[in-house]
This record gives C-alpha cells, structure tokens and sequence, in this order.
C-alpha cells in the first residue's frame, strides 16, 4: 500500500510519548493499545499524526480540515466519559466524509446496546443466554422464567466494567443488592442474565462483507477456587499480579471438536452480521457445560494492542501484527458508507 496520512484519533489523556523504552509496565499500561497501533502505522511507511479528544469535536474538524487525512483510525472508545457517545463520533465522520477504520455508527450502536443486540441475536436464532433489564430507578423484581444462577451487568458499560465474583448471584436477596449496587456505582441501566456455567472462549472477526474468523481463543482457569463461578472480572482481565497468583491465561482453544468449531464459527459470522458490523469485532462466548454455544456478548472494536488476545490470535493465524493494523487500514478505506453511494 502506499504511504497515506493517517490521523489516529484516541482520548487526549492516552496520547502517547514518542518512545516507551526504560518506562515501568503500570505507567505504560494505560496507553500500550495506542503506542502499538502508532508504531505499526509508522512502520508500514504511513504519515501519522495523534489527535486526542475529549468532548470538543472542533479540533476534530479542524485536524480533518488541515491534515486532509486518507483514513482517521478510530481508537477513541469514549466522548465526554461516555462510552454510548463514541459512536456518535464516527457519525460525525460519516458526516463529514472522512474514511475511517473499525466499525460503523449502527454497528456500535447495536454492540453497545446489550439488551437490543441480545434481541436481535435471539430473533436470529443465535443462542444466547436469557436477560432481563432493570432500569435506574425501576422496581427490582426477577421474572419467573429466570432461573439462578444469574449474572449482574451494566447494560452499556464493556471492559468487564463492575463484574465481579460478587456479580453471579444465587438468591433474590443477592440479586437486589447487587442490582442496586450496580445503579448507585455506576448509574446505568441493569441486565440480568442466566449465568452458562462452561469454558469461556474469544474469537476475532475481520471485514465488512467477507469475514475472516480468526482461531478460537479460551480463557484459562488454572488456579481458581474450587466451586467459584469462572468469569472475567475486571480483575481477571486487567490486573496482571492478580492473573500470576490465579493461573489466569488465554491462549488457542484446546479439545474442540470439529463440530463444535463449525458451530462457532458459523454463530459468530451470523452475529457479526445480524448486528450490521464492519472492519473489525471480538465475540464473546461460553461453552456451556450442556455443549451448547452461547453467544454472550459482541465486542466491536476490541482491544487491538500487539500483547492483546485479538492480536496474539490473528498472529496463531499468520497474521503478524503490522499486517493486522494494515488489514484494518484497508478495510476502512473500502467500507461504503451512505455518502459514497
């Protein structure tokens, strides 16, 4: 491809420093998405230039107006704290006619939306746990064909934002109070839902109209309490000391059948495309112990650092990291919008 310019649009408080050598991990962590991703694109020959923003779109437009970007890559997840807004700002995009990688406004309005992408993906036939909402102010009752255990949720918040070990719950008692723990620590509506008991699995997805299903990633368990539920708390996620002392790993899938990968496979095209998605997303899913596959959440616009699990498993697929960004690269600058006609 030849060189293009590039502006890499991220939250102004995850811009980062020119190198990260002698830097401690904790302080690098917060921005090692957005280094790996400038590193790349400076490294496939491209003109780069960093824009953060917070809750000004001015500057966005003047850095469209000035710089005359072939592609903004978009690695904002966020406007105003609000993580509902960042699609909004890619509709600015759409807008102003500017290419830009990852997912559309729709798309990332539907994988936002919990409750709405489980009732499409229900009306689909994509199996996925039942679910129900309990609004900020509402009456907090459990619906008679829900049955423990279940788990506590933002319905809009993602990066495991409030999961916890307290999240599954077994009684109405329990239940209450973590549906009011979570509307008071966060302020957003509630889902419920049946916990699936089961394996906890990844798997990436490329493109717009032909998809690329990339190897199917597992969460591993190794040395967890015997009897707690498995899931990926916050902590289990992103706390790397927490990882070490509970045997938290995520590598290739292990012991799958040949049926079972099909079914997966075939789940998450059907969902990626039931939810209208583009360039890129991450399905979350569960095994569960009755062999069943359940689609528990789309992600559009996972995590793209190169130590992250959709990279490391696109690399299991041959595709090293540069070749990932500029995949994505290429992805945007074909996907058609309404302005191209």
């Amino acid at each position: 491809m030849k060189s293009l310019r590039i502006l890499a649009l991220m939250h102004k408080d995850l811009v980062p420093p020119e190198s990260i050598e002698g830097l401690p991990y904790k302080e690098v962590q917060p921005y090692k998405t957005e280094y790996d991703i400038l590193a790349a694109l400076e490294a496939l020959g491209h003109e780069v230039h960093s824009l953060g923003v917070h809750d000004d779109l001015s500057v966005l437009r003047a850095a469209l107006t000035e710089f005359k970007p072939h592609l903004t890559f978009n690695i904002l997840e966020e406007f105003h704290d609000v993580s509902l807004y960042g699609q909004a700002v890619i509709s600015y995009l759409e807008l102003m006619r500017a290419p830009y990688s990852g997912c559309n406004p729709r798309g990332l309005m539907l994988a936002h939306d919990k409750p709405l992408a489980k009732k499409i993906l229900m009306y689909h036939r994509i199996r996925t746990p039942r679910f129900a909402v309990v609004p900020v102010g509402g009456r907090i009752k459990r619906p008679a064909r829900l049955g423990f255990p279940l788990i506590v949720k933002s319905a809009v918040e993602d990066a495991s934002l409030g999961i916890s070990k307290a999240s599954v719950v077994k009684t109405d008692e329990k239940l209450q109070e973590r549906i009011k723990f979570m509307h008071d620590q966060f302020g957003t509506d509630v889902m419920i839902e049946e916990f699936i008991p089961g394996r906890e699995l990844y798997v990436g997805v490329i493109g717009n109209q032909r998809l690329k299903v990339l190897p199917i990633w597992e969460m591993n368990f190794d040395k967890w309490e015997e009897g707690a539920p498995r899931l990926a708390t916050s902590r289990v996620k992103w706390d790397p000391h927490y990882q070490e002392d509970k045997g938290i790993t995520t590598g290739p899938a292990q012991n799958l059948d040949a049926t079972t990968e099909r079914e997966i496979v075939r789940v998450c095209k059907s969902a990626y495309r039931a939810l209208g998605l583009s360039g890129y997303a991450r399905m979350d899913l569960r095994l569960g112990e009755d062999g069943h596959v359940y689609l528990i959440e789309p992600n559009a616009n996972p995590d793209l650092g190169s130590d992250e699990d959709f990279a490391r498993s696109a690399e299991a697929a041959g595709i090293p990291y540069d070749e990932l960004i500029d995949r994505i690269v290429k992805l945007g600058l074909a996907w058609r919008p309404a302005w191209k006609g």
